[in-house]
């Protein structure tokens, strides 16, 4: 086993399928809106919060960019398909959250999504008891790649960020776990790990199923 006191999760893209999900929302309104070269800037906003979002959208289209409305009709769109539990999980969610408790480590989850969609997603699954903590994107000023998120998850489960590992599918997401001094697992998501991703992980693996693995060492 190799020696560690913690694992502090990110949620979408690497408990849920939910960055695919959202991500097939947008490009519904790219087409009925006729939006341009969407996903680049789509897959820019992995990992950040809504703030973070927001701005990075309007760089890539302009200030006059009714990013606002759009997002509003996004939400609708997928909140209606995936809402009461049909959100889609990752292979090994439940495997990997068995593990980690039945071998006495805790379980956080740093998550850039609002705090209410979070609790709801993760109770909907059946699986918001396994957190020790959780932690939102509306609970830190600055968003992912900065490690606010990561040191608060750490210093509410009471354990040293250098004692934690973060999983993470995200760019910005390794970023902020890096930053923060956590140890980070990217599984990649909708982005393959560049240079820069492999060179600030500790390991990149390819599902939770093989973290488990990883982890047994």
């Amino acid at each position: 086993m190799k020696d560690f006191d913690a694992v502090v999760f990110d949620m979408d893209g690497v408990i849920f399928d939910s960055e695919r999900a959202t991500m097939q929302c947008w490009l519904e309104l790219a087409g009925k809106y006729g939006i341009k070269d969407l996903e680049k800037p789509y897959l820019a906003c992995t990992g950040t919060n809504a703030a973070k979002t927001r701005q990075i959208m309007l760089d890539a289209y302009g200030e006059d960019f009714p990013y606002d409305e759009y997002a509003r009709e996004a939400s609708r769109m997928y909140h209606e398909k995936y809402d009461g539990g049909r959100l889609p999980m990752k292979s090994g969610v439940f495997e990997i959250l068995d593990f980690l408790k039945n071998n006495g480590k805790k379980i956080a989850l740093a998550s850039s999504t609002k705090k209410q969609t979070v609790i709801n997603q993760l109770k909907d699954a059946g699986i918001l008891d396994y957190f020790d903590e959780v932690i939102t994107g509306d609970m830190v000023q600055k968003s992912k790649p900065e490690p606010d998120i990561f040191l608060l998850a750490c210093e509410k489960a009471g354990i040293r960020p250098d004692r934690a590992y973060a999983v993470e599918d995200s760019f910005n997401g390794i970023r902020a776990a890096y930053n923060g001094g956590l140890r980070p697992i990217m599984v990649p998501d909708l982005l393959a790990a560049d240079d820069e991703m492999k060179k600030l992980s500790e390991a990149v693996i390819a599902s939770l199923d093989e973290v488990i693995e990883y982890l047994r060492g």
